[in-house]
């Protein structure tokens, strides 16, 4: 992962596209590579048919330098002027006429006429026209390689571009969480103050008006009630969490997944606070917090 010129790490997001177009001799091929969000690394090739061999090599390129995301990578290449590039397989153009020769022949039997194939119909078919050993001789598929690297710098180029917005944006959201819970930890202070002082009273008028109490285990029986609705552990978590996320956001390795996970954990502690509150203002603040923590993830899906 690269870092910005401040020295802090950058994060990546998931989502870029990048596009070169080159030259060898008189054979000009094109790469393009699209990158969204994706859980793990689903990456889709598209290569020219007589390139199979390139495969391998191209996704070893791909998989060393992205670890997430569906990735979309294809290569195109132009007719060269001189002859010799690219030649007909003529087994395959035999097997493709009969093919069509069957298709046309079935569909008559059916009654059905349908339109003439044309040369570039035939041309098109998988396989038809392949690439002619000059280009092995031309070292293309080292070219080739050396291009794709070229497109990849700018696809991880914009990818750094975007995360370092997302970085922002994640921040910004972090701080806005991390005031809510200091909303409900001051809260939960007062609450639990007001409680303190109403217990005693509550304790009394329990007593009067039951003629038999064992007043020792109404005090327990209180006790347990105040305890039930403190959320003194669920605000402590959270402000861990807070300090997590702020050192995810600028962790050189690959954080999405830890702050997707993350994400769920916060989400997890604002739903118990809202649970135990039982108070109208810190279950607002519970209801605030669920819906940041929502925008947050949001944005977390897009980070590598």
């Amino acid at each position: 992962m690269s870092r910005t010129k401040r020295g802090e790490a950058v994060i990546r997001s998931m989502t870029a596209f990048a596009h070169r177009r080159s030259q060898i001799g008189s054979l000009g091929f094109e790469w393009e590579a699209r990158s969204v969000n994706g859980r793990g690394l689903d990456l889709r090739l598209r290569l020219p048919d007589g390139l199979e061999g390139l495969e391998p090599a191209v996704r070893s390129a791909v998989t060393a330098r992205l670890t997430r995301g569906h990735v979309a990578v294809t290569l195109r290449l132009s007719r060269p002027l001189r002859e010799g590039i690219f030649a007909i397989d003529s087994e395959q153009l035999d097997r493709v006429l009969d093919g069509i020769r069957m298709v046309q022949a079935r569909a008559h039997e059916k009654g059905l006429t349908l339109a003439p194939a044309s040369v570039s119909d035939v041309l098109a078919q998988r396989g038809v026209v392949v690439m002619g050993a000059a280009t092995e001789e031309e070292g293309l598929h080292g070219a080739l390689l050396q291009g794709l690297d070229a497109v990849l710098d700018d696809l991880l180029a914009m990818r750094e571009a975007e995360g370092r917005a997302l970085a922002r944006v994640i921040a910004e959201q972090v701080d806005g969480i991390a005031r809510l819970v200091e909303e409900a930890a001051e809260l939960a202070r007062a609450r639990l103050e007001e409680t303190r002082q109403k217990l005693p009273e509550a304790l009394r008028r329990m007593t009067a008006e039951l003629a038999h109490a064992d007043e020792d285990r109404l005090t327990q029986e209180l006790a347990l009630i105040a305890l039930r609705n403190d959320v003194t552990e669920e605000i402590d978590r959270l402000r861990v969490h807070v300090e997590t996320a702020r050192a995810l956001v600028t962790d050189p390795k690959p954080a999405g997944r830890r702050l997707d996970f993350l994400a769920q954990e916060f989400n997890r502690e604002a739903n118990t606070l809202c649970s135990k509150a039982s108070h109208a203002a810190l279950t607002r603040i519970g209801l605030d917090l669920k819906a940041a923590i929502d925008q947050m993830r949001e944005q977390v899906q897009n980070v590598e």
